[in-house]
């Protein structure tokens, strides 16, 4: 599945879980409506209804006792008027199935017949005869109405009451089926877009360490959760699987020419350094002193190039992961005590200030390969004695840490720039303040230096600003374990600016 199909399932799974509590509420909703709208439909309109019959019904008490009393034509159009309004509002009532029509007829059609027999007695001067009619038939009648009344009204509140009820409990159901879906949606929809946001983040972060480790140097990175893919960062993994073979395999070829290299020109460089010497000599005759100045300038340079051959060989093989260590146990004063008359003589040709500050704490030996860490610090000095001008001052402080030395190289000399910090590491990388100083290096001191600081299970970083000076900080362990270095691999060194 690609990344594109993945995405849109998806946004559309999405889409759908977040649509349905809408649907669900929306339903929730409409049976709310349904049963309001019965209500209003029907129980509100039915008890307006009822009150009209309920307020024809006593005007047809008070046109009764109007027609017994005075029983003229005028009462009896009235109560002939009140008595079809009743029979229309009870067929209203019927239509609403509030009261029994059957009921609710017969004692219409008979309170009709007795208000007429009762209106012709009394125009007959029957009064008798009326106020019997009256108590036999019209005033029942209208108490079987009164009756039917009173248990239409029982009803209509006890459904009133029993659909409000409903409307109320359909309502609280509605609020909780749209706050659970609501919820539940949610909880789903998040879980998918977890799910995308790993599908995505975790190949781009892997993806991320994997450029990191090649440009740190480290060619055999791999990616291990783009296995069987066949998406686009599947793609993307083959062409860097690909990238880093190809890479890898011309660090190798590098790294052999380098090496192949300084070993082929040891020959013909230790044959050039025999015939000087053998001319200086005088085996091949007298030299006059322009030839013999000549062969002291040729002796230095193929020392130069010995040197240089040297430190491509060293550097070499660290880098394959040969480079040995002969460790043993160095008396830390007595080596501090070396360096310090070592270059203290250095320090009053040039007129800098030079001292060895020893913290507390310090172990009284070490085990570490004294030559090789000689090597290191002699390099870190003589770059800041070359690089401080004269009345400067050189620093070289040791402390001791929780089974660590660490060991400071500090000057006040001409700095380098922030934008080549990082690259000083670098075999063959010469910073700007190299016009500094009177002879350019090789530019591999620094990175042989990286290399056996690592090979001894230590680090080593610089922090410089131009103009304020340069410090470089060495951290080895107490007890150096030796380390076989991975071919190919380059540990990046912790590089920053002072401000």
């Amino acid at each position: 599945m690609t990344l594109r199909i993945r995405l849109a399932i998806g946004i559309v799974s999405i889409t759908i879980i977040l649509l349905i509590p809408l649907l669900l509420a929306l339903r929730s909703l409409e049976s709310v409506h349904q049963t309001t709208r019965s209500l209003r439909d029907r129980e509100f309109a039915g008890s307006l209804q009822l009150g009209r019959f309920r307020k024809l019904t006593d005007d047809i008490k008070r046109g009764e006792d109007a027609l017994a009393f005075v029983h003229d034509s005028a009462s009896l159009a009235r109560m002939r008027a009140n008595l079809a309004a009743l029979a229309s509002t009870g067929d209203s009532l019927d239509r609403y199935k509030l009261s029994p029509a059957g009921e609710m007829r017969t004692a219409i059609l008979s309170l009709r017949a007795a208000t007429d027999a009762e209106y012709a007695a009394a125009a007959s001067e029957n009064a008798n005869v009326a106020d019997e009619i009256s108590a036999q038939r019209t005033r029942p009648a209208i108490f079987t109405l009164d009756k039917l009344i009173v248990q239409t009204e029982a009803r209509l509140r006890e459904e009133t009451r029993d659909k409000a009820e409903r409307t109320a409990d359909e309502t609280v159901d509605a609020q909780r089926t749209a706050a659970g879906s609501l919820a539940i949606a949610l909880l789903l929809a998040t879980l998918i877009a977890i799910w995308l946001t790993r599908s995505i983040s975790r190949p781009v972060h892997d993806l991320e360490k994997g450029m990191k480790a090649v440009a740190d140097g480290d060619f055999t990175h791999r990616l291990p959760t783009f296995e069987a893919r066949h998406d686009e960062f599947g793609r993307l993994a083959e062409s860097y699987q690909r990238m880093t073979s190809q890479l890898a395999e011309l660090d190798k070829l590098k790294a052999e020419f380098v090496s192949v290299a300084s070993h082929e020109l040891k020959t013909p460089i230790n044959v050039i350094v025999g015939y000087l010497e053998l001319l200086q000599e005088n085996i091949y005759g007298e030299l006059n002193p322009k030839q013999r100045e000549i062969c002291a300038t040729l002796g230095k340079q193929a020392q130069t190039l010995t040197r240089l051959v040297k430190r491509l060989l060293d550097i070499s093989r660290f880098e394959a992961g040969g480079g040995k260590l002969e460790r043993r146990q160095i008396d830390l004063d007595r080596f501090l005590h070396t360096f310090e008359s070592s270059f203290q003589v250095l320090a009053l040709q040039r007129e800098i200030s030079f001292r060895v500050v020893r913290g507390e704490d310090l172990p009284g030996h070490v085990l570490w390969d004294e030559d090789r860490i000689n090597e290191v610090l002699g390099n870190l000095l003589s770059n800041a004695f070359k690089f401080t001008d004269r009345g400067g001052t050189v620093e070289l402080s040791v402390e001791g840490l929780d089974n660590e030395v660490s060991i400071t190289v500090r000057d006040s000399g001409a700095g380098i720039p922030p934008e080549q910090l990082p690259h000083i590491f670098e075999k063959f990388y010469q910073a700007n303040n190299q016009a500094q100083s009177a002879a350019r290096g090789t530019g591999l001191g620094l990175a042989i230096a990286r290399e056996i600081v690592e090979a001894h299970g230590g680090g080593i970083s610089v922090a410089s600003s131009p103009g304020v000076g340069t410090t470089f900080t060495i951290t080895l362990p107490v007890r150096a374990v030796v380390t076989r270095r991975t071919p190919f691999r380059r540990t990046p060194s912790v590089v920053e600016e002072v401000a």
